[in-house]
């Protein structure tokens, strides 16, 4: 048995765990009273579990700091908010800035052979409006929640199943809950510790008013009327919110609550039964207040340059960096360069699944998408965008990842219009009209509309520059920006046929990390919408698999989740790295881009290098966002610079 205590499994490399705190007297916070009466609440000590999270991880020139402040940041949709919760980052268990599984919300969890998963919760640990934090609480979600057809008609969500069974859910005690497989389940933590995660807990004293087995009737049916719901499933659903900050009334466990808001500003404040404590017995979080305003993506850099936020890296591109660092000395900020945990800066996602026959028949074909990569000359994109400090690259697994290998980046990324000229023409693509670009078959002119969510200016500034060497082999290219909701639904409908966007969320895995990217397994991924959402929903959706490198690639990923050693699972991790390498099935452009992070001189404990990504990493979450607090002195911190962005960073 193992036990997930202070260590699970070391990423990159081993890493000393320093010894853990003696639990200190509970200082109560001296600001409470901007968010909160006190008079209305119990003293700290009847607040947090009576064995809290001690942290101690503060990046290096950080510790421990004081109570108080707003923090301002910007997002640019309402639904944006629900960031909060993505950069809070509370979890049963959650990676530590080594990419490191330790418990968080949980107190510890005990480990057999990956079949067996005993968490035990901390004693005293409460939801936000006070209610105890128990094992109800976990058998709510799978009994009445997830078993429930009415509420899950598809049945248990994918991450599970193992072998389209199930795991045996048992209620030990009030404070600990056991899940078991007959075979192993290795990704069952990974997927928990989540940006955003499969919540396997609900708080069952608020959501059983709107559940048909608890609820009163007479209350549930005036509630479906104000929401004009037909089913008191579909009220439930629309209470049961986890993560999208849209209900104030809902309870949580994360650091900050939703409050009422206009639309236009939303405001979160302190949860006074927070579990997390620092070393000298001060409850977290330290800031009183998380203030975000909605504004144009395309006013972010403005609004920063005007001093308009605290922290803001959403919506700042490379091409921001001149006016952030224009603006530093006056508004008090820093800019810093983080590095991208993304598998590229921008990539292309040609839609494999896409309803019109004949794009479907040309983007199965290798050789049509070998011909588009070695159509782009990604050394002229890099010069032009980036200053010439990016890397071309495909949509793969970066440096920072133990699985890296060069040809994994390098495949068919070579600007070669002559070679991607005898690959159109070999797959019969000969006739042109008079402008050079080529007719498809059926008469049509070859033109691959290409759909972008605007969102950065980085990725429509690329499209422009392939626009130009697609032509000189006979493809045309039109730019189609729109909002990204609606480029997901068309893409799921089989109506988009390529997708511009960032690359994979993920470039930095372990063999320990489900591969999930890499694999038609979810109907988000715009390569393979239809496959995504067959093998999510278990064939009641979507379509079978039906080209083989991706059948081979489903196959690859549903014998990782039965592997029981990290030799087994580094051995697949390749086959599938070399099996995406090889068909190009995305077209990465460029990768180790450094993401822009502006912090208020005012802000401490932001990492002055730290890893941005999505997973692993919930952005801000990775760094404990809970810990930063504000000092009455501004500071610049020493940032260290990174590889090709040195030029830039120190102004040389």
């Amino acid at each position: 048995m193992r036990v997930l205590g202070f260590l699970l499994l070391v990423v990159f490399a081993a890493v000393s765990v320093a010894p853990a705190h003696a639990q200190p007297p509970l200082i109560e916070t001296e600001t409470l009273g901007n968010t909160h009466d006190p008079a209305k609440l119990p003293p700290i000590e009847d607040r947090v579990p009576d064995e809290p999270l001690i942290y101690d991880d503060f990046p290096e020139g950080g510790g421990p700091g004081r109570h108080g402040g707003d923090l301002r940041t910007i997002i640019t949709r309402s639904k944006d908010v629900r960031l909060a919760n993505v950069w809070g980052y509370a979890r049963l268990v959650i990676f530590d800035r080594n990419l490191t599984l330790v418990p968080d919300i949980l107190k510890s969890v005990d480990i057999e052979g990956d079949r067996v998963f005993t968490f035990h919760l901390r004693k005293g640990h409460r939801w936000s409006d006070g209610h105890p934090f128990t094992a109800e609480d976990f058998r709510y979600y799978f009994e009445d929640i997830a078993s429930n057809p009415q509420l899950m008609p598809t049945g248990l969500p994918s991450f599970l199943l193992v072998d389209g069974k199930g795991p045996r859910f048992e209620v030990l005690d009030p404070l600990t809950v056991r899940y078991s497989w007959d075979r192993p389940n290795p990704g069952f933590l990974q997927n928990l510790a989540k940006a955003r995660p499969p919540f396997i807990y609900r708080p069952a004293h608020f959501l059983k008013k709107w559940h048909e087995r608890y609820g009163d009737k007479a209350f549930i049916e005036s509630e479906m009327a104000r929401d004009r719901k037909r089913s008191w499933a579909a009220e439930h659903n629309l209470m049961d919110d986890m993560y999208g900050n849209e209900h104030a009334g809902m309870p949580t466990l994360q650091p900050w609550v939703i409050q009422p808001s206009s639309g236009r500003r939303f405001i979160l404040i302190r949860n006074p039964y927070y579990h997390r404590i620092d070393r000298n017995g001060r409850q977290l979080p330290y800031i009183d207040r998380i203030v975000m305003d909605v504004a144009d993506a395309r006013l972010v850099a403005a609004k920063v340059h005007a001093g308009e936020a605290d922290l803001q890296a959403r919506g700042l591109s490379f091409s921001d960096i001149t006016v952030l660092k224009d603006g530093e000395q006056e508004r008090q900020y820093q800019t810093l360069f983080w590095p991208d945990a993304r598998a590229a800066r921008i990539a292309l996602y040609p839609n494999l699944n896409v309803e019109d026959e004949a794009w479907r028949k040309l983007f199965r074909d290798v050789r049509f998408r070998h011909a588009l990569s070695l159509g782009i000359d990604r050394e002229l994109i890099n010069r032009v965008l980036f200053f010439g400090l990016a890397e071309p690259s495909n949509n793969s697994v970066t440096p920072l990842s133990p699985l890296f290998r060069p040809p994994y980046r390098s495949a068919w990324t070579q600007y070669e219009p002559k070679s991607a000229e005898a690959l159109l023409e070999d797959i019969g693509l000969v006739e042109r009209r008079g402008d050079g670009i080529r007719i498809m078959p059926d008469g049509r002119p070859l033109q691959i509309i290409v759909e972008t969510a605007g969102e950065n200016p980085e990725i429509v500034d690329a499209l422009e520059l392939i626009r130009e060497t697609w032509r000189e082999i006979g493809v045309d290219l039109v730019i189609k920006p729109s909002e990204r909701d609606n480029i997901r639904r068309r893409a799921n409908a089989g109506l988009v046929q390529m997708v511009a966007d960032a690359g994979f969320d993920n470039g930095i895995p372990t063999a320990d990390m489900p591969p999930d990217d890499f694999a038609p397994v979810s109907f988000e991924s715009f390569i393979w919408p239809a496959w995504g959402e067959y093998y999510a929903h278990r064939g009641a959706k979507g379509e079978p698999v039906d080209y083989k490198p991706a059948n081979d690639l489903l196959k690859l990923y549903e014998a990782w989740q039965h592997t029981e050693t990290l030799q087994e699972r580094q051995m697949i991790w390749r086959q599938i790295l070399e099996i995406n390498a090889a068909e190009t099935f995305s077209i990465g452009i460029v990768a180790d881009v450094f993401q822009p992070v502006v912090r208020s001189n005012y802000l401490r404990n932001v990492p002055p290098a730290g890893i941005y990504g999505w997973d692993p990493g919930a952005q801000f979450g990775l760094h404990r966002m809970d810990a930063f607090w504000f000092d009455d002195k501004p500071r610049v911190v020493n940032a260290p610079i990174f590889g090709k962005t040195k030029s830039l960073a120190s102004g040389d």
